[in-house]
């Protein structure tokens, strides 16, 4: 059998072939009924080694290091079950990703495409995890090589306009990349990816009126999305921060991006990208000026809970913001102790630093903020995140650098 973009998956079972195109489907859309779709195929086939794989997949996309047992035994079980050859480069590859070998999986996931340009699975992981290390000149290279021979009357084709949108937008091709985003939505306006890639033109461009217009408009098609559409209000709320709309910003973190009353934070109240959404918005909050209340120790206790999960690079200056800005002291000091015994040289040698930096400007610390911060300014983009998420840093970097010429 076929999946939806015409390629071979090892399941005899009609049932579990229509819910796998649903699970594609779902995940390059970001819907919050994934689980679902790929626990019918799974149930329809128990034997459907993709389908396994991609759960450990799922999984990995959590950054949580709480599920690599979980990880580990879906791994194990796609690996001993029938697959094609495809399908067992997609196995390897889980297998080097679960174990931080992320350049042979991105190798595997670009042999894949090399062969297979229509595998949107492929397309999708290497796209993300281009992105979590910092990689954006790749990012976009690997979308250009599959565009082209990826056909446009397929499904999947919408997604691959907004992973090539989004890659042209962190490389500065804003015209272009305006351009691939809004097709993408034309297309599919549940697309919010490309939605996305639009907001991010919008802010680089400091067009909030635009933004705010183009996101406004698209709203009433994010029903079905998962945590990702917090991550959509939070550039919504970006714009209105940017119009000094502070009163809006607030709403919009109570009753929209951090909704603690939600059941999707409810059921993952710690999701790295919601976390950074809620740290980086009270940081440039209270760099206006604005009493953001107690806010910060609803993320404090999150991260206290999380201290020693180095799985999301970038997630840990945001941990350490909400644990300096609760007066977390004691949790602070434990959590660079940690990292500073990691192995992944990111965390070791630019996560600590910025995280130090953090906690030294809550302290008011300022030239003990430019003596962390200024040998690694070139070397944070590898922590990942978009310019507009790492912006948070360099105004903390700002921040530090106006204070510390004032005092002197």
């Amino acid at each position: 059998m076929n999946d939806l973009n015409g390629l071979a998956i090892s399941t005899g079972s009609e049932a579990a072939r229509a819910a796998f195109d649903r699970t594609l489907r779902s995940y390059t859309g970001n819907r919050v009924d994934i689980s679902d779709h790929l626990g019918a195929a799974l149930a329809a086939d128990p034997g459907f080694a993709l389908g396994h794989c991609v759960k450990g997949y799922l999984m990995m996309l959590m950054y949580n290091a709480a599920v690599a047992p979980k990880v580990k035994q879906a791994h194990a079980t796609a690996g001993g079950l029938a697959a094609n050859p495809r399908e067992k480069l997609h196995i390897e590859a889980l297998g080097a990703w679960s174990e931080g070998r992320l350049d042979r999986a991105l190798a595997l996931w670009e042999e894949i495409l090399a062969a297979h340009p229509t595998d949107v699975l492929a397309l999708r992981l290497s796209h993300f995890n281009y992105f979590w290390l910092g990689r954006r000149e790749e990012m976009r290279a690997s979308v250009e090589r599959v565009a082209p021979r990826f056909g446009q009357d397929l499904p999947g084709y919408p997604i691959v306009l907004s992973c090539l949108a989004f890659g042209l937008e962190e490389c500065g091709e804003y015209a272009a990349a305006e351009r691939a985003g809004r097709r993408a939505v034309e297309l599919d306006p549940t697309d919010g990816w490309g939605a996305h890639a639009v907001a991010h033109v919008c802010e680089m461009q400091g067009r909030e009126k635009d933004g705010i217009e183009w996101l406004a408009g698209l709203e009433r098609h994010w029903a079905g999305i998962n945590n990702f559409v917090h991550h959509l209000w939070w550039h919504r709320a970006l714009f209105h921060l940017r119009l000094r709309e502070h009163d809006r910003v607030l709403e919009l973190y109570d009753r929209r991006f951090r909704d603690l009353a939600s059941p999707l934070v409810a059921r993952m109240p710690d999701l790295y990208i919601d976390i950074q959404n809620a740290a980086s918005m009270l940081f440039r909050l209270e760099r206006r000026g604005v009493d953001v209340g107690g806010r910060w120790n609803e993320i404090a206790d999150k991260a206290e809970a999380r201290i020693g999960d180095c799985l999301s690079a970038f997630t840990l200056p945001h941990w350490m913001m909400a644990l300096a800005a609760a007066g977390r002291t004691q949790a602070a000091e434990r959590m660079l102790s940690v990292l500073k015994s990691n192995e992944q040289k990111i965390v070791r040698e630019v996560a600590v630093p910025v995280c130090e930096a953090v906690l030294a400007h809550r302290r008011g610390e300022h030239g003990r903020v430019l003596e962390l911060m200024t040998p690694r300014l070139e070397e944070m983009r590898y922590l990942g995140g978009s310019h507009a998420q790492q912006d948070v840093l360099l105004q903390l970097y700002r921040d530090s650098a106006a204070k510390a010429t004032a005092l002197s």
